[in-house]
Order: structure tokens, then sequence, then C-alpha cells
């Protein structure tokens, strides 16, 4: 994919959207502003939401809302799953297909009836607006957002609030950000949801530039700007390597008769007839984890191999999406807006297979880790209400643990071991008329269901992990490192190694792509020693600098590794060099020809 034009235009598009949202703002909060008499709960809202963290910040949040809404419903248009087209004008037309049809008096019927006649009325004249066609399409926007909010309520929160008030005003001449949105995101590069990843990653990297010229000046990096600082989309062929030898590997261990090796390029086979795996009955009992999943690279193409899987197995395709996006993959990410995406892209390569998926109501399993806290009171008061019994010193600790999961998202270990008894136990109890409890209560399951998404049931993990060296820690983070990990405290990506073999079953595989630095630092020789000792490396592809051309020199030397968690000490992994490429398509190209030869030796 040529990814020039769109990071041309992700980057432009922050800018610009930020520009508009803030200008929008000011616009609203005047005191004599028309929202503040026609929508006056909403601006209650936005002047609330200020208050708790600042201007800046609910800027940028509602720009990236609609940054992610406006790729998403393209996205949709170019592959025709919305009924007509949002955001992209018809054959031949240069409006909106939405736009004109209202024009023409066809308004979809999942309008709210109030909502159609007050375009027909603006449309017609019989309402005053300055701008007829631009507000009647600011609301045909806002009716479609919500028609998917029942498909897809992660990206398509319900808008009754000040994210509507918010909304740019020009999303309709030669210059709006929906034309330059239908320049970027042409048919060719919405034939592939991939697109959505490169978007997300050029969107957020002026921030990510921000905070390394922070570094340089010794700030540190904070909870809020962690996900800016650490998101990096992985490379489809790397993808490729880390899935066909993690959740390939498996499936054709269990399946010596499977065709499934003839699409997976990268797969390396073992060098001797194995007997010793972790043993599966079919394609329903693996499950598979990214645990910084990001806008879901690897996952959708973990689910292409998982579909295939299904297939031989003889299922009905009707049903194959649905299985995998409940009983198969689970992703786990700290920044809401990613795994909006993440969720999204699986949503996309489901109904891509199966067209009534939208109509099922099946929400991918991606869990955004989020900052809650408990007082003493709030817990005693509930642990009263709903029973003492329940209520073990690890259930309470685990409670507590995510008072900082903005900080240490998936490096957290729950101390509970068996959540699944605790919350079928506590989703089964109704709270609704409780109304201090409810609120608590909401926050209890909140937890457990992270906890259950943290806990060792894997078996398969797949990671492009966050890279942060001490220096960059704040300072809480450093201390809880030190205190957690010791092993590995150097860097965020070392402890991922660390906590991705404990959320794999024994016998489970981790393919992660890492900084290499763990291969040879002192520093790592505790993490070493427990990978050798303990586990067995199955293959790697030492990949050195470059192997990302959205990032250049020498920045990031990298390795690609796959790991089985049992100890084999004779085996014989396989070890690739591909250190002497100079870009991405070079390695790719070594990798795949010594695969090759591999084989056919």
């Amino acid at each position: 994919m040529d990814t020039s034009k769109l990071k041309k235009f992700a980057q432009f598009a922050r800018t610009r959207l930020m520009e508009d949202v803030k200008a929008k703002l000011a616009r609203v909060l005047a005191t004599d502003s028309a929202a503040r008499r026609e929508a006056p709960q909403a601006v209650k809202e936005l002047e609330k939401a200020i208050a708790v963290s600042d201007r800046d910040q609910v800027i940028e949040r509602v720009a990236y809302t609609w940054f992610n809404r406006f790729c998403a419903l393209r996205f949709m248009d170019m592959n025709r799953y919305t009924r007509v087209g949002v955001v992209s004008p018809a054959e031949g037309q240069f409006q909106p297909e939405i736009l004109a049809d209202a024009k023409m008096g066809h308004l979809d019927d999942t309008i709210p009836a109030a909502i159609q006649k007050k375009i027909q009325d603006i449309l017609a004249g019989r309402a005053t607006s300055t701008d007829p066609q631009g507000e009647a399409y600011r609301l045909l926007v806002v009716a479609a957002c919500n028609a998917w909010h029942e498909a897809m309520p992660f990206l398509f929160q319900r808008i009754n609030d000040y994210t509507e008030l918010l909304m740019p005003d020009d999303l309709l001449s030669g210059n709006s950000i929906l034309a330059y949105t239908r320049e970027a995101m042409t048919p060719d590069a919405c034939e592939d949801v991939e697109v959505i990843g490169w978007l997300y990653q050029f969107y957020i990297s002026e921030k990510k530039d921000q905070v390394f010229d922070g570094l340089k000046k010794n700030k540190k990096i904070t909870p809020d700007n962690i996900p800016a600082a650490t998101q990096l989309f992985t490379p489809h062929w790397i993808v490729r390597y880390m899935v066909d030898n993690s959740l390939g590997r498996l499936w054709l261990l269990n399946r010596p008769q499977s065709r499934l090796a003839e699409q997976m390029e990268y797969y390396i086979p073992p060098e001797q007839p194995e007997t010793d795996f972790l043993k599966i009955k079919g394609p329903e009992d693996i499950r598979l984890c990214d645990p910084a999943c990001g806008s879901g690279h690897i996952l959708t193409y973990a689910f292409d191999l998982l579909y295939a899987m299904y297939e031989e197995e003889g299922y009905d395709p009707a049903l194959i999406p649905e299985k995998i996006l409940t009983q198969n993959l689970t992703g786990i990410e700290l920044d809401e807006r990613a795994g909006e995406l993440a969720a999204f892209a699986l949503t996309m390569k489901a109904r891509a297979r199966q067209r009534r998926f939208f109509s099922k109501g099946i929400k991918p399993n991606i869990c955004v880790l989020e900052k809650i806290t408990f007082t003493a009171d709030e817990l005693d008061e509930y642990i009263t209400a709903v029973g003492r019994d329940l209520f073990t010193q690890d259930l309470r600790d685990t409670l507590q643990q995510f008072a900082e999961a903005d900080n240490f998202g998936s490096l957290i270990r729950p101390k509970l071991e068996n959540v699944a008894d605790v919350l079928a136990t506590l989703e089964a109890k109704d709270m609704a008329g409780k109304l201090f409890l409810a609120e608590t209560h909401q926050r209890v399951l909140k937890v457990l269901r992270m906890t259950e998404a943290l806990s060792p049931r894997y078996a398969v993990v797949v990671a492009n992990p966050p890279y942060m060296g001490g220096k960059g820690m704040n300072g809480r983070l450093s201390a809880w490192a030190k205190d957690n990990y010791p092993k590995s405290k150097s860097d965020l990506f070392a402890m991922f190694i660390e906590r991705n073999l404990d959320l794999a079953v024994k016998g489970g595989a981790v393919a992660m792509i890492t900084m290499q630095s763990w291969m040879f630092l002192s520093s790592f020789e505790a993490l070493r020693s427990r990978i050798l000792d303990q586990h067995t490396i199955l293959s790697m592809a030492h990949l050195g600098a470059r192997a990302f051309d959205s990032i250049g020199g020498e920045v990031v030397s990298t390795t690609a590794f796959v790991l089985e968690n049992t100890h084999k000490p004779d085996y014989r992994g396989a070890y690739l060099r591909l250190v002497d490429g100079n870009s991405e398509a070079e390695k790719m190209e070594v990798m795949a020809r010594a695969i090759e030869q591999g084989k056919a030796a």
C-alpha cells in the first residue's frame, strides 16, 4: 500500500480538525450563542468536560472522534456497506449521495421522523438557515452515525452531546475535511482495512514527535502520552511471520494433513516431526491475544488464518465470523481510540465474509484498559450488599490493581485467579434499584472483565509491544517496573516479553517483534536466562535496522521471534539473519527466499 498520500492527509487532518473544533468551541461557548439556547444540557456537559480535563484535551478528543468516524464512513461507503454514500458522492456527482437523495425527497427510514422533518424544512426553506445544505448535511451525518450505533457502539456512540455541537461546519466545499478524506482514501486504498491502521499511526505521528522532543529536554512520558509515544504500525510481512509461526504452526501440528501451509508464505516447518505440543480439538479451542493491539493489524491477519481453519473443518460459512470474534480473538489496548479502530477493523473483516453480519449484534473482544479506583467506604458498602463470602483478599487486591491502568496497561498481573466464576456470580446480581451501589457494581464488573482479558488462558500471544526505555518512564512507572519486573525493567518491550509468556498457557506460543537489545545487553541477562532455561525459541528473524520504513535510519533495530511456553533443551530452532537489508522490501524478500529454500532443502 502506498502510504505517502495517507501520511500527508492524516497529519493535515489532525491540524485542520483541531482548528475547526477550536473555532466551533469558541462560538458554542459565547455568552449569546444559539447552542446555549437550543442545547443547554450539551453546553453544560462541555463546560464540565473542560473543567475536568482542559480545553485542549477536549478539542483533541473531539477532533479525533470525528476523524475516526469520517474515515470509517468513507471505508464503508467504498465497500458498499452503507445503504447510501454518507461521505461519498454517487457516480458522476459531487455532493455526498445521502444529501443528494435528501434534496430529492428521499430520506432513509433509519433517520428519526422528527429529524427527517427538520431536514425537509431546512432544504425547502421553511426553516431559517444561513447554510441550508450544510446544516441539513450535518444532521444527516449525525443520523447516520446514530444509525450505526447498534452494530458498532464502540465507534459510533450515540451523538446527542457536545460532540455534535463541535462538528466542523464546512463539510461540503472542495476545501472541506471530507473532500481531503475522499481524495486520500481512494477505492484502491479502501480495498484493505489495513488503511485504517496506517491512518491512525500517521494521525498521531506529530504528537509522537512532540513527546520525543520533550524527552530530549528530560520530560518524562506521562500516562496520557504513552499511546502516542509507543504506537508503531507493524508491516504486514512481519505480522505474517509472527502469526504463521505461532497460530499457523499450532494448527499444522494438530492437523498434519492440513493444506493451510500453502497460504502461509512465512511459515517455517520444524526440522523434525514433533509429538510434544499443545493439543487442540478444533479451531474453537484456540484463543489468541494481542495485549497491545493498537488498531488491530495482527488480529485482522489472524482472522484470515482462523477463517481458513474453520473452512477446513467444514463449518457453516455464515457462522464462522461470529465464532472467530466471540471465541478466538482478544485484543487489549490502552488507547481508547486505537481500541475503537481495532474493533472496527475486525467488524469489517467479518462483514466482508458475511453480508448480514451487521444485524447480528456481535462485538469484537477488544478490551480497552481503563483507570478505575474505589474508596474503602465504597468497597465496604458494596461487599456488605453482595455478600462477604465472595470477597477473598485476592479479589479485594485485584479491584485496586487498576487504579493506574493508564500507566501500567497490560503489564498488570491480576491477583484473582478464578475470575470467570466471580464475574458470572456478580453479573447475575441485580443492582438496578440501588442507585449508588449500581454505579459501584458497574465499575467492579469493568475491572473483572479487564482481569479476565489479562488472565493466562491463551494458546497464542502475538504482539508488537510498546518500546520505552527507563529514561522515558515517568517516576511512578519506573518504580513499579522495578518492583514487578526486576528481570526486564529496563524497557517496556522487555517487560512485555515476560508478560506475554505469563499470558500463554503451558505449551502455548508467544510471537513478538521487539528491539534487539535484549539479546545482547547485560541489563537483560536475567531475562535471557529465563527464556533459555524455561522456554524454547522456535524461530527468530534478526531484522536489525530499517525493518520499518516509517522510521528512518538506525533508530530502531529489531528482532522478530516465536517462543514456546515450555522448555525443550534439545530443540533446534530456525534462525534468519536479515540485518543487511536496507528497507522493508529487501528484508521481506530475503526472508521469503530463505524460508522457501529451507522448505525445499
